[in-house]
């Protein structure tokens, strides 16, 4: 068994400094210990900020610091971060907002400033990229690391080196964050969850099956309502359960997911760290602040978030495949449409027009109080808005957008638009 410092970083073995190694730490006496028996053997790692944003805020706040933080929109928007203080009474990320202020009154609710997040996580991104090249992003605040092979580079465990991480994430950046270590992905993130905030947890190979035995079939990753909701109908609740089955029976029913549960429920997952993974879909939606059932209004908002969506995908130089509308209506139902291009593109209108198209199909009455719009299938910009014989006009489009982005440019974001983003006098 060996011991780990989180404050320090010091990692002993209880026999080299007596029987009560474990209880503090010999050096800077913390009570803060991280141990298992595979502590030093471990290097997969998933690393989690603490409630990120509303760290963020409470970092530039100091008057807020002891007060339960809500960052959101307002009453119709939902909660996008909630400190750790407002979870207590029970409020969770996605949740409507008029729901958490039921739930938690006395919070203090600061809306989104998505520049001062990404500053925030490009530094803590660095930071990680200083330990290993082997970092793959999942979000703004957190990532997966494969740290093999460092031990030689830094003169420590990847254990020691975690610690070390994120105590430096914590005094230059400001906002905390939870360490999994495991030896593949999926458990280095489950491992992740279970210790927060300030957490480190780790899930060994000799221990994987008897903790997964109990835990529920959605905790795999993959494994949304749907499937869950077939896995419960043929008696299977539990990721232990799946082990009465073979690959082969689970592909039978389940498809190639049957695979993965199969995988999974026996504590392998063979995917690497990649650190050049993209996000397989772009997207973004407004919260309106009164419901609406016009589809004319419905399609002004839906021509903002296109020429929002354009903007990203040009910036990062992809193009989308997909486009999927997503609408919720003041009943707070979930609906979704997609339809996949002849041509990939990044263009505000094209994006516009086939999210147009969906729309007339999904306004039939009904008040929304959401909409968005994103794309998938992703591919670089230089295989996006090419040449189509069915589509002669696409160049003149393509031309029309440049010159449109190029003012922006030089005269700002506001400088010029088309009408149909205006609202009526």
């Amino acid at each position: 068994m060996h011991h780990l410092c989180r404050d320090c970083g010091k990692l002993w073995e209880p026999e080299a400094v007596g029987s009560a190694a474990g209880a503090s730490c010999p050096i800077c006496h913390s009570r803060r210990i991280t141990s298992h028996t595979e502590l030093v053997d471990l290097s997969i790692a998933h690393i989690d900020c603490d409630a990120f944003y509303a760290s963020v805020e409470k970092r530039d706040n100091p008057d807020i610091r002891g007060k339960p933080v809500i960052v959101g929109g307002g009453k119709r928007g939902v909660v996008s971060a909630a400190c750790y203080i407002a979870r207590i009474s029970g409020v969770r990320s996605a949740m409507p907002m008029f729901q958490a202020l039921k739930r938690c009154p006395q919070a203090v609710v600061i809306p989104p400033d998505m520049k001062k997040y990404s500053a925030a996580g490009k530094q803590i991104r660095t930071l990680m990229e200083m330990v290993t090249p082997l970092v793959e992003p999942l979000s703004i605040d957190e990532a997966f690391l494969d740290l093999r092979g460092t031990e030689s580079l830094h003169g420590t465990s990847p254990a020691q080196t975690l610690v070390n991480l994120v105590n430096r994430i914590e005094e230059e950046v400001g906002v905390t964050a939870s360490i999994g270590l495991s030896y593949n992905k999926s458990l280095a993130k489950i491992a992740s969850d279970l210790d927060k905030p300030r957490g480190f947890a780790i899930i060994g190979e000799d221990e994987a099956l008897d903790f997964l035995e109990d835990k529920p079939v959605g905790l795999i990753w993959g494994v949304g309502k749907a499937l869950r909701s077939s896995l419960e109908k043929d008696g299977i609740s539990k990721i232990g359960e799946l082990r009465r089955f073979s690959e082969s029976e689970l592909m039978r029913r389940y498809g190639a997911m049957g695979k993965r549960l199969h995988e999974f429920s026996h504590g392998r997952d063979i995917r690497g760290v990649d650190p050049i993974s993209t996000p397989k879909n772009i997207s973004t939606e407004t919260t309106f602040n009164n419901d609406i059932e016009d589809v004319d209004v419905l399609a002004r908002e839906l021509w903002l978030l296109c020429d929002k969506l354009s903007t990203r995908l040009k910036k990062s130089a992809t193009g989308g495949g997909t486009v999927t509308l997503k609408m919720k209506t003041a009943d707070f139902k979930t609906v979704t449409r997609n339809r996949q291009l002849a041509v990939p593109t990044q263009l505000a209108d094209d994006l516009y027009q086939t999210g147009r198209s969906l729309l007339e199909g999904v306004a039939d009455g009904r008040k929304f109080r959401l909409i968005g719009i994103g794309v998938a299938k992703l591919v670089p910009a230089s295989d996006a808005d090419y040449a189509d014989l069915a589509d002669p006009d696409r160049a003149r489009r393509v031309s029309v957008e440049s010159a449109m982005d190029s003012l922006r440019e030089r005269f700002g974001e506001k400088s010029v638009a088309k009408g149909r983003g205006l609202k009526p006098r």
